[in-house]
């Protein structure tokens, strides 16, 4: 082997040699950001009860949603039969398109005659259970008069709940190409999109607006009314394929662009997790890796009590009070605080005291009288490096706070008291000014 070869020999080794070393590192890097190797491009897993966010990756990443859009939907139909618009056994008569579409092939779908009425609760639970496309755009057309007009709904809703990334083109989440011609926003080709916390802070709302949602997505199978069984796409349910303890919802999603999503929520005992999944590549992947997010949640997370009742601050244990028989007051929780954290991370958690400048004067002082139990303020955790604990939305946040009370009565001194105060004051002050004069001669 000449010199010229040795050299080209050396070169390649040496280049596989680092490339062998970087990819290591890239891989070493993404393993530390993606504690559990997800196989899906974005995901978060977050408290049920507060929206308190335990895991996530790539959560702010805008990706198609498919049919877990169809979330939005059924909160506006549940909130519309909440405030009385409609109601479960209005009957919807069926027009050509929504029959076609209800026939149309490679959509999930129950059949829908045309000119034949269903009932709203028909309508819903073929979309909830089964996914139904056209039972969904049914729902669009009795609440807005057109679709057109309720993706502006869903999307003036999503602004309404606080979600951020998100943009909707139809009501059911199909590629508007999948619509037989029509799109009720957007282009030909276009599709709902959404991030993983957006995502998930609307199921969150969902279930927390409107838990009877659960009644219905925890149906397994659907028997409609042309006498098929139609299996729910949620595979994680008693009794199908993927089944998993504790799931009892909430929606799957899928289409080329999107990939396979799902958004799942479970409960065991008096805890309940929502975890999404976007775009993995293939049906049983969206399952199998939700598995391994709620595996994480109920072996590594639990509720704790961080503070107690009547937990009083470290170095503020009372606040100074001006006008007082005396001179401060006593304060301390009015209940105690819990959390759900990763086990064995509780001393990573301090609390913060944040009190009601309302309630003070300029010195940081409360003005008597003040009564036993008054609210002073508040008490929050925060993560100690003074990380603050991030939560889906505002109201989660404040279950994660704690109102401070005063532990006693101050009440207010009589006038000859607050003269005495005055004089004996004015005297002091008197008499400190001539000492520092006095003083000021030698």
């Amino acid at each position: 082997m000449n010199r010229y070869k040795q050299f080209s020999v050396f070169v390649a080794v040496f280049i596989l040699s680092l490339t062998t070393v970087f990819s290591g590192f890239i891989n070493k890097a993404e393993a530390a950001e993606d504690p559990l190797g997800l196989n899906a491009e974005a995901a978060i897993l977050v408290d049920g009860e507060t929206g308190k966010v335990l895991y996530e990756k790539n959560a702010d990443v805008v990706l198609g949603v498919a049919s877990m859009s169809k979330m939005m939907t059924e909160y506006i139909v549940l909130e519309s039969i909440d405030k009385g618009k409609i109601s479960w056994d209005q009957k919807v008569k069926i027009n050509e398109y929504i029959h076609k579409l209800s026939a149309a092939p490679g959509l999930s779908n129950v059949g829908l005659t045309q000119g034949e009425d269903y009932t709203v609760k028909e309508l819903y639970s073929a979309m909830a259970i089964h996914s139904g496309n056209a039972a969904t755009v049914a729902l669009a057309e009795l609440i807005s008069g057109t679709e057109k007009n309720f993706v502006q709904l869903m999307n003036k809703k999503a602004e309404e709940l606080g979600l951020k990334d998100y943009k909707f083109v139809n009501a059911s989440g199909l590629n508007n190409s999948s619509l037989l011609g029509n799109h009720p926003a957007g282009g030909a080709n276009d599709e709902n999109v959404m991030s993983a916390r957006a995502t998930a802070r609307l199921a969150y709302r969902l279930i927390t607006d409107y838990p009877e949602v659960l009644e219905t997505a925890s149906q397994a199978r659907l028997e409609f009314r042309d006498g098929r069984t139609y299996d729910n796409f949620n595979f994680m349910l008693p009794g199908l394929v993927h089944e998993y303890e504790g799931v009892d919802g909430l929606k799957t999603g899928s289409t080329d662009f999107a990939g396979y999503g799902f958004t799942a929520t479970a409960k065991r005992g008096d805890q309940r997790f929502i975890s999404v999944v976007m775009k993995t590549d293939t049906r049983d992947t969206r399952f199998t890796e939700t598995e391994q997010v709620l595996n994480y949640a109920f072996s590594n997370f639990n509720k704790e009590t961080i503070l107690k009742k009547n937990y009083q601050a470290k170095g503020q244990k009372s606040v100074p009070v001006v006008k007082g028989k005396g001179d401060s007051v006593k304060i301390h929780t009015k209940d105690e605080l819990a959390l759900t954290i990763k086990n064995g991370e509780k001393d990573q958690y301090q609390p913060k005291l944040v009190l009601d400048k309302k309630k003070l004067n300029e010195d940081g002082e409360l003005t008597a009288p003040v009564k036993k139990g008054e609210k002073i303020g508040y008490m929050t955790v925060e993560a100690k490096g003074g990380e603050p604990v991030s939560f889906l939305t505002e109201d989660g946040e404040k279950l994660a706070k704690v109102d401070v009370v005063a532990a006693e009565s101050v009440e207010k001194a009589n006038w000859f008291v607050l003269s005495m105060r005055g004089i004996g004051g004015f005297f002091g002050d008197l008499f400190g000014s001539v000492a520092s004069a006095v003083k000021g001669l030698f």
